[in-house]
C-alpha cells in the first residue's frame, strides 16, 4: 500500500515554498514601485530638457501635465512648458504601435506654431543593431526632425524614401522607422487640432 505522508509532506513543503516566494516577490514589487515610477518620472523629465530649448520655461513641466484622450483613442500625457507663465510648448508622450517588435514609445515636443522643437525614443523592443538606431544613443537619426513642420501639404511626405517621402530608414530595418514617422506625423497633426490643450486644469495626478 502506498505511503501517503511522505507525498503529502513534500507537496505542503512545496506549497509553504510557494507562498513565500510569492510573498517575497509581491514585498519587492511595493518596496521598489514608487521608486522605479519616480525614476521614471526624473527620466522623462531629463529627456525634455534634451529637446525643449532651457530658455523656453521655468515652470515645473513634471507637475504642469495634462491627461487626455489622442487620436489613437489612447490616454496620452501632455507636458506644457511655459515661460513667465506664458505659454510656449507642448511635449507630447505618444506611441508608434507597429514597430518591428511591437509599441515604440516617444516624447514629441512642439512649439506653440507646431514646429518640431525635438523628437526622442523612451522605450522599445527594436532588433539591436538595427531598429534601435531610433535611440538618440545609438544614431543621430532622431534627430533630424527638429525644425520640420508637418501640414496638410507636406503630409504625404512624412514618410521613408522607400515609401515616396523625404526621410531615410535604416539598411536592413524599413518598419522602425516607417512607424516613427508616422507616429510624429499624425501626433503632430492632431495637437494643431486642439484648442485646450494649454488651457485644460493639470490632471496627471488625478
Amino acid at each position: 500500500m502506498l505511503d501517503i505522508k511522505p507525498i503529502s509532506k513534500a507537496s505542503g513543503i512545496l506549497a509553504l515554498f510557494a507562498i513565500c516566494t510569492t510573498g517575497l516577490v509581491a514585498l519587492t514589487h511595493i518596496q521598489t514601485k514608487d521608486k522605479i515610477a519616480s525614476e521614471k518620472e526624473r527620466a522623462i523629465v531629463r529627456t525634455i530638457s534634451q529637446i525643449v530649448p532651457p530658455d523656453l520655461y521655468n515652470n515645473q513641466i513634471a507637475q504642469d501635465c495634462l491627461m487626455v484622450e489622442n487620436h489613437q483613442g489612447t490616454q496620452s500625457r501632455i507636458f506644457r512648458a511655459r515661460l513667465n507663465e506664458i505659454n510656449s510648448a507642448l511635449i507630447i508622450e505618444t506611441i508608434a504601435p507597429n514597430g518591428y517588435n511591437g509599441r515604440i514609445e516617444l516624447l514629441v515636443a512642439l512649439a506653440k506654431d507646431h514646429q518640431i522643437l525635438g523628437v526622442r525614443t523612451t522605450a522599445h523592443n527594436e532588433t539591436p543593431g538595427l531598429g534601435d538606431k531610433i535611440e538618440v544613443t545609438k544614431s543621430n537619426w532622431i534627430e533630424h526632425f527638429a525644425g520640420l513642420y508637418v501640414t496638410a501639404e507636406n503630409s504625404k511626405k512624412w514618410a521613408v524614401r522607400k515609401d515616396g517621402g523625404t526621410f531615410d530608414g535604416f539598411t536592413g530595418a524599413t518598419i522602425t522607422p516607417r512607424a516613427v514617422i508616422k507616429a510624429i506625423k499624425e501626433t503632430t497633426l492632431w495637437a494643431a487640432e486642439q484648442e485646450s490643450l494649454f488651457a485644460a486644469k493639470s490632471n496627471c495626478g488625478a
